[in-house]
Parts: structure tokens; sequence; C-alpha cells
């Protein structure tokens, strides 16, 4: 029994709830810069599938899929709008090379990692590094995006997108000037220098019924870097610019 003056062990419980709560309502009114009205959609948002995978199937709607489903969505949608109005006059394939390299995986993940979200992830804790690295923090981040569209709509999470994350983050200028090809410049170099080169592709299925597929460039059979994509081209193209980056070249 407590002591006279003590709180009840059960008052302290819902206590620390409470304070956690709030703790959590700050951190997404400091990465949204809007104070959050359904907080279970952001609890939802950063909920990953391995965390209620025990619990069986009737559990997946518990988990943030669905909502980066839905963000990732949005994303494009505000993505390519504001591309549309930033190059009047270049044609679809540049706009629509441009919107890939701004939300494709890696970007997402560089861009989630920047805002902290992985501090508030829920990953199972089996979960080892390389399987946070590889899509955790961006699917978390499409997943925060829907959560704001169905919180406050379509207006908020344009802004968000873009006062949080285009601006202040892509610097869209570098991007059009930096050459797309990434792969045809691997392949010159290794050619030069006497290297084999090959891509280990492998895929897994995302939410929405798409594939997401990563690739690992090998320079005479030895992994330099790793890239992915929603398709095996761009997976490659990315991989091929991560391993001119850590060549130097």
């Amino acid at each position: 029994m407590p002591k006279p003056g003590q709180p009840l062990p059960l008052f302290g419980f819902f206590r620390r709830l409470l304070g956690q709560d709030r703790a959590f309502r700050q951190a997404i009114a400091t990465v949204t810069g809007s104070t959050p009205d359904n907080i279970r959609l952001y609890h939802l948002a950063f909920t990953h599938s391995s965390v209620v995978r025990q619990q069986g199937d009737t559990a997946r709607h518990q988990s943030n899929e669905r909502l980066e489903f839905l963000g990732d969505a949005v994303l494009g949608a505000v993505v390519a709008e504001y591309l549309f109005r930033k190059f009047p006059y270049e044609q679809e394939g540049f706009l629509t090379e441009m919107r890939s390299r701004i939300v494709n995986r890696e970007s997402l993940n560089q861009l989630a990692l920047k805002l902290g979200l992985d501090k508030l992830v829920q990953l199972d804790p089996g979960q080892g590094r390389a399987a946070r690295s590889r899509s955790v923090n961006g699917n978390a981040l499409e997943a925060l995006v829907g959560a704001i569209y169905l919180d406050q709509g379509y207006k908020s999470a344009r802004k968000f997108v873009l006062g949080r994350l285009i601006k202040p983050f892509v610097d869209v200028k570098s991007l059009t000037l930096t050459t797309t090809n990434f792969k045809s410049k691997l392949i010159e170099w290794a050619q030069r220098e006497g290297k084999s080169l090959r891509y280990d592709i492998s895929g897994q299925p995302r939410p929405g019924g798409v594939m997401e597929f990563s690739a690992t460039v090998l320079l005479d059979n030895e992994a330099v870097a790793m890239g992915m994509g929603l398709s095996k081209k761009q997976a490659e193209q990315t991989a091929a610019e991560r391993a001119l980056e850590a060549l130097g070249i």
C-alpha cells in the first residue's frame, strides 16, 4: 500500500502515459509545423508492421502500411505539381525523371533522417540496422504525409511537403545539372579500369501491390554500393550513382 500523500500506482502509470503522449504530440508539432488533431493517426504512421506481425493478419491494419500507400500518392502529387509550376517549359520526361529523383527510396530515407523520424519509428527490436536503413524511415515519412492528409487535409499535407521537405533539403537546381545516366558513366569507368561490373537485384512487395527493388553494384565481385527504387532500372541508376560517389568519380 502506498504511504499517505503518495500517488496511487495506477495514477502514476496514467500520468506517465499522459506525459509520453504530450511529448509525442510536441514532437509531431515540431516536425510538421502544426498541432495534430487526431494523434492516433500519427502513432499509426510510426508503427512498423514488425511490431504487430506477431499478432497475426488481423492486426496488419494497425501498422503504417496503409498510410504509407496513401502518403506515397499524396507526396507524388505535391511534387508533380511543384515541378510542373517550377519548370513550365520542360517536357513530361524531364518532369518524371525529376520527380523520381526527389521521391525515390534513397532520397526519402535521407529526408526522414534529417527530420529525425528514426527516433519516432516503433520497430521490432529484432529488426537489424540493415533493415532500418533499407526503407523503414522513408516508409514512415510517406505514412506521416498520409496521416497529415487525413488529419488536416491536402492543403496542410502540401504545405508540409513543400515547406518542411523540398525547400529546406532538396537542391532542385543541382538535380537538373547532374547527369542522370549514372549506369553509363559507371560502365565507361569500369571498362577503362579493366574491372568487371554487374548488379545484384532483389525485390520485395510494398503496400498497394507494387514491388520495391534493391540493386547492389559489384566491381570484381566486391559490393561497392546499393540503391533502391520502384523499378529495376531506377534501383540500378541509384546504385550506380552511389557507387560513383563512393569511388570519388
